[in-house]
């Protein structure tokens, strides 16, 4: 080890990172090179410079530049998953990424009231816009849907009961149960009702002095079809307006607008109108901001929300607050907005618009691949993901690969490759194909996922090249 620290290359490699990481990362190194000589022939290992100074120096710098790389990057998806979780659901529009930036490389008054020259309230920044866009008496921002819910839970029925349908006690992602966020709160769950079958009447016959709250909760990526029943908003409302008892509506989702592909999720406002005391919803799904709780309603209900203390514990930071106020903008245009949010102007494409982006991207393959690939467009069904609209499918294209030579290795190992290129690419394989979806890709990106097509295609069955190595 000293030997290695002590000569020139690692010397330079010490004015770049400091003498510590450099032998870090020499131990690193060597303890793989021991272990790849007592697991394999130790003579080959010689003969090709794995031992020498040289390879371990090399070998040394590679990991101090990965090192240095973020782990947190860029993706293309070509899943054909709008709102996808596992790729960081929403994109934001311009104008909230303008004012991330503002607000985040400069002072800004997010706790300072202007006019009086005192302490103010960070929520003040969005709640008027939330309240205004979904006609609620006041609103309040949290971190995301499930802190909204355990908050709400928390600061309205802890020790009580809560009357939820059987029907909707689901697990989403994340292994958030319905269940275990209302055990955590301190409230007493009261279930009614059938699987698939919940009536009014049954609701009515569980109240009781101890019943604090009626929750409706949205199935997010479950959905029952056939011989069901639920109840409304309005029912729950006419049961609970005239004790006293509060209702809530967990939207999950929630929607501003209204599109075509919305049909079946129930927008916010409506939800209020139909008696909802309280609805929370998510910022970043299908209202295509960043990822916060909204909760919007009654000012009685909202306040004992604001002043409970899980709300500090749950609170939003300014870039948070800054990206959903530039989204929120948008929707007092809501032409503006369909055109703005990425996420709304995804899921309003039609199926003309995305085939002809599929042969554009089709085209641009073939430019760069020649001969070595199989090409063709195809009718794809595309989903709102998120956890939202589980049933729709939203009509697409696609570009199907299937590399041409006999013998080379499947599209499975192409779209590994693919998941390593500089500029990652997530595809999904189906039918003996990799399929490139272009529902949630922006015509700009095509040259980008043709060039990581290229790239992963020169490195398909090339044995002396280790995974993740350049």
């Amino acid at each position: 080890m000293e030997e290695l620290a002590g000569t020139a290359e690692a010397g330079r490699l010490v004015s770049r990172y400091s003498r510590t990481r450099v032998v870090e990362a020499l131990r690193v190194v060597l303890a793989d090179v021991r272990r790849a000589l007592m697991e394999g022939d130790a003579g080959a290992a010689a003969r090709e410079g794995w031992v020498l100074p040289s390879y371990l120096l090399t070998e040394a710098a590679g990991v101090l530049s990965a090192q240095d790389q973020p782990r947190l990057g860029r993706v293309l998806n070509a899943t054909g998953v709008v709102v996808h979780t596992n790729l960081g659901r929403s994109l934001l529009a311009p104008t909230a990424l303008e004012r991330v930036v503002e607000v985040a490389s400069h002072y800004s008054n997010l706790e300072y009231d202007l006019e009086a020259g005192t302490r103010g309230s960070r929520h003040e920044h969005v709640s008027g816009l939330l309240a205004e866009l979904t006609g609620a008496e006041a609103a309040l921002v949290v971190n995301n849907n499930a802190a909204a819910t355990l908050l709400m839970l928390s600061a309205l029925a802890a020790g009580r009961e809560v009357i939820v349908s059987r029907g909707q006690l689901v697990e989403i992602g994340g292994s958030f149960r319905i269940p275990d966020i209302m055990r955590q709160s301190g409230a007493r769950l009261v279930e009614v009702g059938t699987t698939n079958k919940t009536r009014s009447s049954d609701f009515e016959r569980a109240l009781s002095e101890e019943t604090a709250l009626l929750l409706r909760v949205h199935t997010s990526n479950f959905k029952m079809v056939g011989f069901t029943e639920e109840v409304s908003i309005a029912e729950l409302a006419a049961l609970g307006a005239p004790r006293g008892i509060p209702v809530a509506d967990d939207l999950g989702s929630g929607a501003l607008v209204r599109l075509p592909t919305f049909a079946d999720e129930p927008a916010v406002s409506d939800s209020l109108r139909a008696g909802a005391d309280l609805v929370t919803f998510s910022g970043d799904k299908l209202l295509g901001g960043p990822q916060a709780g909204l909760i919007v309603g009654g000012r009685i209900w909202v306040q004992e929300l604001a002043t409970h203390p899980l709300a500090r514990a749950f609170r939003v930071d300014k870039m948070t607050l800054a990206a959903l106020e530039g989204t929120l903008m948008l929707y007092r245009d809501p032409e503006k907005a369909l055109e703005s949010i990425p996420t709304l102007r995804f899921m309003s494409r039609g199926p003309a618009e995305t085939e002809r982006l599929a042969g554009d991207l089709k085209a641009v393959i073939e430019k760069k691949c020649g001969g070595l690939l199989e090409l063709e467009v195809e009718a794809s069904e595309a989903k709102a993901g998120g956890g939202a609209l589980p049933l729709l499918e939203l009509p697409s294209h696609a570009v199907a690969l299937r590399i041409v030579e006999a013998g080379q290795p499947g599209v499975s190992e192409l779209a590994a490759e693919l998941r390593r290129a500089p500029l990652p690419v997530i595809a999904r394989v189906s039918k003996a194909a990799l399929h490139l979806d272009v529902a949630a890709l922006r015509p700009e990106e095509l040259e980008l996922v043709a060039d990581a097509v290229a790239w992963a295609l020169s490195r398909v069955g090339r044995e002396d090249i280790e995974p993740g190595r350049p």
